[in-house]
């Protein structure tokens, strides 16, 4: 069983007046947090207060593009070429390392949201060009993507990958993730449960099937109502198994 992982959330979700997450409690309990940036939610104000609860909360930093869909939070499919995804990446990439440099922080990593993040399970040129565009605009910054052959093929070949997987998503059988259109509460065991599950390189399907996951990251969501929660049974979980906890670059590098 792997004895060092990330873990991170997705936050940084609201949207001028509308709250949506308790970021204020969730940001220091994980030890990477992925910013909305704008596009499928999020503000300037809203990032920049995320990047704050992340230096104070010694959060690494991410950017959390996604696609231009606020009414429907970025989870409904578009279609983009691998330059305009790549293209879509860099913008709000930048948006975020600006308000992150005011703030004394930098971008640690980029991780795709939603159906952004489907589109790189479904088209491996869409995830190779955003990797090599991260790459060469922001050398050293990695990009996070779903454990499996996608994310394998390009660690292969040298690109700052890190394999992520999911304590609070089901898996079909194809070993790809289910997102549900409007996240409910979750048993925070449950979710521990699979969190474990993947320290030991196998998680189940929902019709029961193993799936094998080899991650250096664990991701829940923060629009869940729960999250808070989620994530200390996590760690609580995580502590008494004698698993330590770090930012994903520092587990990928260990990795090696």
């Amino acid at each position: 069983m792997r004895t060092l992982v990330d873990l991170n959330a997705d936050a940084g979700e609201s949207f001028g007046r509308w709250r949506l997450g308790d970021d204020a409690r969730l940001i220091p309990l994980v030890t990477s947090v992925n910013i909305a940036c704008g596009w499928h939610a999020g503000d300037p104000a809203t990032m920049q207060r995320s990047v704050e609860l992340a230096r104070d909360g010694d959060t690494a930093v991410g950017a959390h593009p996604g696609f231009p869909d606020l009414a429907g939070f970025g989870r409904r499919a578009m279609a983009l070429s691998p330059e305009d995804a790549a293209r879509a990446c860099l913008y709000q990439f930048g948006a975020l390392q600006a308000i992150a440099a005011r703030c004394g922080e930098t971008i640690r990593h980029v991780k795709p949201h939603g159906a952004f993040y489907g589109l790189t399970l479904k088209d491996e040129g869409v995830a190779e060009a955003i990797v090599e565009a991260i790459a060469t605009a922001a050398p050293g910054v990695r990009v996070v993507l779903l454990a499996g052959p996608v994310s394998e093929r390009l660690a292969e070949r040298g690109f700052p990958v890190v394999r992520e997987a999911f304590a609070d998503l089901d898996y079909d059988d194809s070993g790809h993730i289910i997102i549900e259109p409007e996240p409910l509460p979750k048993s925070p065991q449950t979710c521990a449960d699979q969190a474990e599950a993947v320290l030991r390189g196998e998680v189940r399907s929902v019709t029961g099937n193993p799936i094998p996951v080899d991650a250096d990251t664990i991701c829940l969501h923060g629009d869940r109502p729960n999250a808070v929660d989620i994530a200390e049974a996590i760690r609580e979980r995580f502590a008494s198994a004698g698993v330590r906890l770090a930012p994903m670059a520092e587990v990928a590098d260990a990795r090696g």
